[in-house]
């Protein structure tokens, strides 16, 4: 009886965690460079005294899917998707190097080169700077390149060269913000091998279907612990019952 309802109780809270992740995935479809999370649940005995005939139920540390979303083409010169493997170096809101696959990017007032929600994008550990009043268009290995107005491209000038990175999935962890970085909070070297296609953005990884049908499943779950819980509710009354008539 102890067993059952510490499982069913501890399930039915996981089961919740797994619902927001599913939830928070839904929500995110149509976010470019999404990565959707994957969660798991595992059994974890209870240790001390008095406390062998218990178990808990408990969400694995959560996951990610690393598999690249379908490249769309926007023809927008200032939109990249990273080919495959890699990922682009950002500046988050501390001032530190963290890592996105959206690559939706626009000029600020000062110059800078960001991301459509702010983030500043990073060239050799520093914010990429172009001129003012510039054409700009970015190629394959993460070149910037400049054209001032009305003039041809005799006059290119190269601004900078976007941080692309490729580190081990294993190594990177996922932010409350939705960035990603290394573990250990070390900045990962550039690779020359990573490779952008421009005028495109890559969509979210998360399948719609596939994740309505886990929400539905995860839902029924949560119902099932519940009325483990009433069950064993009834047991332990018909057995105190038993008692008193004895």
């Amino acid at each position: 009886m102890d067993r059952v309802i510490y499982i069913a109780m501890t399930g039915a809270r996981e089961t919740t965690r797994q619902l927001a992740a599913t939830t928070h995935n839904l929500a995110n479809i149509s976010t470019n460079g999404f990565k959707q999370e994957l969660s798991v649940m595992r059994a974890l005995p209870v240790l001390g005294d008095g406390a062998k005939t218990r178990a808990f139920v408990l969400e694995t540390t959560p996951g990610t899917d690393f598999t690249p979303g379908a490249i769309q083409h926007t023809g927008r010169s200032m939109d990249v998707a990273v080919k495959g493997q890699g990922w682009i170096a950002v500046q988050d809101a501390a001032g530190r190097e963290a890592y996105t696959r959206m690559g939706s990017l626009e000029v600020s007032p000062n110059g800078i080169v960001q991301t459509t929600s702010g983030l500043n994008v990073l060239a050799d550990g520093s914010p990429l700077a172009v001129p003012p009043d510039q054409t700009i268009s970015i190629g394959a290995d993460g070149t910037v390149s400049a054209i001032p107005t009305g003039q041809g491209l005799n006059a290119v000038t190269i601004a900078g060269r976007i941080k692309l990175v490729n580190p081990e999935e294993k190594a990177l962890i996922r932010g409350e913000d939705g960035l990603f970085r290394l573990k250990g909070g070390a900045d990962a070297p550039a690779d020359e091998t990573v490779e952008l296609a421009s005028g495109a953005l890559e969509s979210s990884n998360v399948n719609p279907a596939e994740a309505m049908v886990n929400m539905v499943t995860l839902s029924r779950q949560f119902e099932m612990n519940m009325r483990v819980i009433r069950a064993a509710e009834d047991n332990d009354s018909s057995s105190n019952k038993l008692l008193r008539m004895s």
